[in-house]
Parts: C-alpha cells; sequence; structure tokens
C-alpha cells in the first residue's frame, strides 16, 4: 500500500502541499499514441450500464489532516480522507445521493449578459462528428451522432468532437440561448449539470457538480481578442464534507481554482443553506464575488466579470450518479421525481475520455488568430468530468503552471473582485482607493501591477 505525504500548514489560512512521485500526477485517463490508422478496438470496453473506467494509479492514498501552528486545531482530530477507502470506511453505497448533497448544492448566479448559456449534452453531442487528432474521421458518427454512440468510441484522449456546422456563426446550439433559469425556481428546464458523489472514507464525502456549455468565449487582452476560444465547457465545482456537514468549497477557474472554507461563503437568500457562485462572462469560471477578477497576467490585462444576473439552481435538473474510481453508479433516486432513472436513457457517456470540442485551429483557418501574450483565438475543447481528479485527496483540482509545489490555499475570507461593481474590500482592492491618481500609479508600478498585495493576500486571504 502507498500513501501520499500531504501537510497543510495554517498562516492564517490552511496550506494544502502534496508531495507525490511523478507518476502518480497522471491524469485518470490513459494518454496513448495518436495512429495512423486507428485501431477501432478497444479491449477495455465494456456495454454494461456501470462505467467500466480504468483504475487510479494513486492505490489506496490517505490523507491525514494536520496543522502545526494553530492549537487547538479545527481537523487535528478528524480521520484521514482516503482515496480508494475500503468497506467499512465507506458511508455511502453506490448509486446512493445523499440529502446534504442537494440541501448544500452551489446556487450559481449567471452572468446578466452572457451569451453562451448552460446546454443538454444529449443534444450537443447531435451537432457534432468524432475525429482522431490526426483528422481521421468516425464515418458512424457523421449521421445521427448521440450519446449511445459516443459511448462506443475507443476510450482514447485524442478523439475530438467536432462541428458538423461553423459554430463562429454561433447558432442556438452553441449559445443555448433559449436556457436562461427560471425566475421562480432557478430550474434550466433544458440543460442538466451532472452531479457525481465520490466517498472518500471515514465520514468524508465529495460532491462534485459539473456545468456543461456548448462554447467558452475566452477574455480579451489589452482591448483584442477574444483568446482562448473552444467548443465545449465543462466548469465545476467541489462541495466537500464530514458528517454531512460541508466543509469547503472549491471553484473551477482556468485550469486552476480557489477552495474556501463554507461557512464564510455567500448563502442563497431563498435557501440559506446553498453557497452562492458566480459564473464570469463567456469563460464560465466560478468566482465567489460579483466584479472584475485578474487572472495569471499582470495589471489587470487578463480579467473575468461576473454580477448578479439570472440565478441557476443545478439541484433542481441534474444527471447523479457515485463514483470509487472504477465504477460510476447511476443514483438511485432524483430530487426530481421525474428524472429519476434518466441516467439510463443517456447511457455511458462518462467513459469519454476525449475532447468535448473541435481540436485547435490552424493557422491557415482563416477563424484563428495568435498573440505572443494571449496565445490563441481557437483551442482545443476540454475532456469530460472522470478526467478532473476526482479522486483527489486536497480539495483543489489541477493547479495553475506556476504552483510547481501543487499547494492548495483554502480561504477563510471571501476575495472580493475589484472595479466598480465590486462588492467588498480586501488587499486586491488596495489601489482604487489610493489618492492621488498619479501616486496610485506609482504604487501600481512598484508592486507589479498588485504582485505582492496578491503573494500576501494568498498568504493571508
Amino acid at each position: 500500500m502507498r500513501f501520499a505525504s500531504v501537510s497543510l500548514v495554517l498562516l492564517p489560512t490552511l496550506v494544502l502541499s502534496t508531495v507525490l512521485p511523478p507518476e502518480w500526477n497522471e491524469p485518470l485517463h490513459a494518454l496513448d499514441h495518436d495512429p495512423e490508422a486507428p485501431d477501432r478496438e478497444d479491449p477495455d470496453s465494456d456495454s454494461s450500464y456501470i462505467f467500466d473506467t480504468i483504475s487510479d494509479p494513486l492505490g489506496d492514498r490517505e490523507m491525514a489532516i494536520q496543522n502545526v501552528l494553530r492549537s487547538p486545531t479545527k481537523f487535528a482530530n478528524f480521520p484521514p480522507i482516503v482515496a480508494h477507502p475500503k468497506d467499512h470506511e465507506k458511508t455511502l453505497t453506490p448509486g446512493e445521493i445523499p440529502d446534504y448533497v442537494l440541501d448544500y448544492s452551489p446556487h450559481v448566479y449567471l452572468y446578466s449578459e452572457e451569451r453562451y448559456l448552460p446546454y443538454d449534452i444529449r443534444d450537443f453531442v447531435t451537432h457534432t462528428h468524432a475525429r482522431w487528432k490526426n483528422g481521421t474521421v468516425f464515418n458512424e458518427t457523421v449521421a445521427n451522432m448521440s450519446l449511445h454512440k459516443l459511448a462506443t468510441l475507443p476510450r482514447k484522449k485524442k478523439i475530438y468532437l467536432t462541428c458538423n456546422t461553423d459554430f463562429d456563426l454561433d447558432p442556438d446550439w452553441i449559445t443555448g440561448v433559449h436556457n436562461r433559469p427560471s425566475l421562480i425556481d432557478g430550474e434550466i428546464k433544458n440543460a442538466p449539470a451532472t452531479l457525481i458523489v465520490v466517498d472518500k472514507g471515514n465520514g468524508w464525502v465529495d460532491s462534485f457538480w459539473f456545468y456543461f456549455y456548448s462554447f467558452n468565449l475566452g477574455p480579451f487582452v489589452s482591448g483584442s481578442g477574444p483568446y482562448g476560444n473552444h467548443v465545449g465547457d465543462w466548469e465545476h465545482s467541489l462541495v466537500r464534507f464530514y458528517k454531512g456537514k460541508p466543509v469547503i468549497v472549491w471553484l473551477s477557474a482556468h485550469g486552476g481554482g480557489g477552495a474556501y472554507y463554507y461557512h464564510n461563503l455567500e448563502k442563497s437568500q431563498t435557501s440559506p443553506l446553498h453557497p452562492v457562485i458566480f459564473s464570469a462572462r463567456g469563460t464560465h469560471a466560478n468566482y465567489v464575488s460579483v466584479g472584475q477578477h485578474p487572472h495569471d497576467l499582470p495589471y489587470d490585462i487578463l480579467s473575468d466579470f461576473t454580477d448578479r444576473g439570472p440565478l441557476w439552481d443545478p439541484s433542481k435538473n441534474y444527471l447523479g450518479y457515485t463514483y470509487d474510481g472504477k465504477v460510476a453508479t447511476p443514483a438511485a433516486r432524483n430530487a426530481n421525481e421525474h428524472h429519476t432513472g434518466r441516467e439510463l436513457e443517456y447511457g455511458n457517456w462518462l467513459v469519454f475520455r476525449g475532447h468535448w470540442g473541435d481540436k485547435q485551429l490552424p493557422l491557415t483557418d482563416p477563424r484563428q488568430q495568435y498573440s505572443l501574450i494571449a496565445g490563441y483565438h481557437h483551442i482545443d475543447g476540454p475532456t469530460g468530468p472522470l478526467t478532473k481528479s476526482l479522486l483527489r485527496l486536497s480539495p483543489c483540482g489541477r493547479g495553475k503552471w506556476w504552483n510547481f509545489w501543487q499547494g492548495c490555499n483554502i480561504r477563510e475570507n471571501i476575495k472580493w473582485g475589484i472595479g466598480v461593481e465590486s462588492e467588498g474590500y480586501n488587499c486586491g482592492n488596495i489601489f482604487l482607493h489610493v489618492r492621488p491618481k498619479w501616486l496610485r500609479s506609482v504604487l501600481n508600478q512598484l508592486t507589479w501591477g498588485g504582485g505582492f498585495c496578491y503573494v500576501v493576500d494568498l498568504l493571508y486571504g
């Protein structure tokens, strides 16, 4: 049995660092070669509904929560989190979605002027066909593509769902123009979210909420762009529970994300148990506050924007599963009784390991552009839910490129957006209140566009 060494330090926020052999950091799916003449036979294929997925290479990992700077600690006496708990360590049975997962599910504020709304994966795939990375087409998917055909494809990463028509023309199946949440209860009737519950042993349970959009509109950089557009967009949030009580909420954003203690997050006014998150304009990156959210580049060159647009309640319409690293089991029941058993209609779609969108367009395509700072205008579509490290011990998903130590900072305080729409104040907003403007400009330059403030906020947020 192999164990990962994981330590947590509070400064005063909880910081997680994971020490793993390099080969343990591989994703759940296998990275196979791209053949010139693809082998259509997959030795791992299985026609049963229960999803037979590749075993996680991490073995029986455990994470003991420790704290060396604060005493008494919040989590010092909690039992370890386990990637592959034994039967006696589990609290859930396959297909069991506990009520507390729904009671504390996130509510999502979509952007008020959002052009690309949530969409139904079942309809989305009908507008695509499958190709290998080298361009070889799966002929049987050219006409009448479906989720059931998707499930029969080889379980390889280098397959792309490619649009049958020009996505740049913004057809309804790309924009999801009719999929605005109900003003009565927040339901989007034609765009089910995907819920995957993972038992982490000893009372720990992770609930992953996946949100699918047909298109990701990338951000603008210094007035040009957008850059980083892609067909298909999977975003997700994680709520980590201990004995039915929410402890940590993690939100995906641009290949990284942010982790927060549940108790400090804003809650829904109509249902005060539900944490509120904000989906950014176009990119659908998730944040916990309203305003401008700079990321990845200094001087606010690259930013997301959130506001209080339509409020979406994904728990009103979802596909539910449990997952143990080897099989995903459909939910035994649904909060909406009319949706119970709907997972069977959608079939084995979770086994698809390829990309939910077109391959990055070549520079010869007139729709493609390139910027030295911002990158490509159109990039690869994303891979699906089972590739998102669902067995992770740290609540944080894949880290940014600069996070080479794989740290996970769990914030005590909300990280407020900046700008005129901001509803709060934190270190990241400090320069907005400096007068006169020339002094603000000097401070901005001396601290690398607020980079120093960012580091302080990272450690003490």
